[in-house]
């Protein structure tokens, strides 16, 4: 047992992806009958998602310390991560699009399964069902979008309450770091949840129905790429107006970390360090930025999500409206900003986007076994981005060095 738990969680889903495609191929469709293990694994995820996003929004909100700081600084680094979230998940569907990385897969839908049809609403009761008439019933029921609304209401209600609110928000602190650690025991399932559901595919639709998990990897790091050579570039000419080489000479540190951690929480401090010694950002502006972005950016993530609702949507036959696109473009903006910064919280967030346009969440089976391969890439996105930002913040508020920038070539 102890040697199980030695060995990294990736590796373990790494067997069990192998065993499960044997256990699939051998078994056939009797492996139905472990599919069970599986179905377990999907549901604690959906535990997770409502009290996960809730904690992580609320958290990283009062972690700005000052409302008036939210306005100011905050409010520019939340609205280039917003920015950056939209433009990636918008990316994803792009290529998901132009690829068709499901296309050829034919799936039938579960017997059994409630799959709600595409949303049909119009757009102005779209946004009016944005605010919850009882958020603890939208809890109860997994309306995420307007939970998520009340949850950034309730974080600036927080702040603005300054000392009196001190104690609510040291305890959303003490929430999102138990959920965290609850999202890393959940993920301790991963290898039987994994072998389990990559038997029922293997055995049920043949082997040919694991090809397309190339096209996703693929997809994966050709959109990470995209962000980190085209995205991230573009902020730092257009509105650091700073060089991009010197930029990633300062930052390969954090990158190498987020890289082989998958985690941008593990990542944190690097990513703070390069920002200020390496990049030169003042230390209120990089602590606040760096912090904020390893809670709520998360633009690989947010880019992948949509690769992922696509291939869904494709490999079930789901037809997707024009409202649909939208909602999984506001669902991976939003659920990439609740995603916590460990190792495995994109599943958790794959579950919100599939959920919301009626894809089945045994999609996740798909990908589950290669998460932690996509994940690198995605952190390691997601940490550039955060130091995208904070260079992009100090330089707005005239707060970052720019001989120490321009000189990180000498650290």
């Amino acid at each position: 047992m102890k040697k199980w738990f030695a060995t990294p969680l990736w590796k373990r889903v790494i067997l069990a992806l192998g065993l499960g495609v044997v256990a699939g191929i051998l078994l056939g469709e009797d492996a139905n009958s472990i599919k069970w293990i599986g179905d377990l694994f999907i549901r604690a995820i959906k535990m997770l998602v409502v009290p996960l996003i809730f904690f992580s929004l609320v958290s990283g909100i009062t972690a700005v310390g000052d409302i008036g700081k939210l306005g100011k600084v905050g409010g520019r680094a939340i609205g280039l991560f917003m920015m950056t979230a939209a433009i990636s998940v918008s990316l994803g569907m792009f290529l998901a699009t132009l690829v068709q990385p499901g296309a050829g897969l034919t799936i039938d839908i579960p017997a059994g399964s409630q799959i709600p049809p595409p949303p049909d609403q119009s757009v102005i009761q779209m946004v009016v069902n944005l605010i919850p008439d009882n958020p603890l019933m939208a809890m109860a029921q997994g309306s995420i979008l307007p939970m998520i609304v009340f949850a950034v209401l309730f974080g600036v209600a927080i702040l603005a309450s300054g000392s009196e609110g001190a104690p609510l928000a040291r305890a959303m602190d003490a929430g999102s770091a138990v959920m965290q650690k609850m999202t890393i025991i959940v993920m301790e399932l991963t290898p039987f949840g994994v072998f389990a559901l990559i038997a029922w595919v293997a055995g049920t639709f043949g082997f040919e129905a694991l090809l397309p998990l190339g096209k996703l990897v693929m997809l994966n790091y050709l959109g990470c790429g995209i962000i980190l050579l085209i995205v991230y570039p573009l902020m730092l000419r257009l509105i650091a107006r700073l060089p991009v080489k010197d930029f990633y000479r300062g930052i390969v540190d954090a990158q190498a970390v987020a890289f082989s951690t998958a985690s941008s929480n593990a990542a944190l401090p690097v990513t703070l360090r390069c920002v200020e010694r390496n990049l030169g950002v003042s230390n209120s502006i990089a602590s606040f930025t760096v912090a904020l972005g390893a809670t709520i950016n998360m633009n690989g993530t947010a880019m992948y999500l949509g690769v992922i609702a696509l291939f869904g949507a494709q490999a079930y036959g789901v037809e997707l409206t024009w409202l649909s696109y939208c909602l999984i473009a506001l669902t991976s903006t939003l659920g990439a900003i609740g995603a916590a910064g460990v190792p495995g919280s994109g599943l958790v967030m794959m579950s919100l986007v599939l959920t919301s346009i009626g894809v089945p969440l045994e999609t996740i089976a798909f990908v589950a076994g290669i998460n932690h391969l996509l994940d690198m890439m995605r952190t390691m996105t997601n940490v550039t981005g955060d130091a995208t930002v904070a260079v992009a913040v100090g330089r707005l508020a005239g707060e970052i060095d720019e001989r120490e920038f321009r000189s990180a070539d000498d650290v």
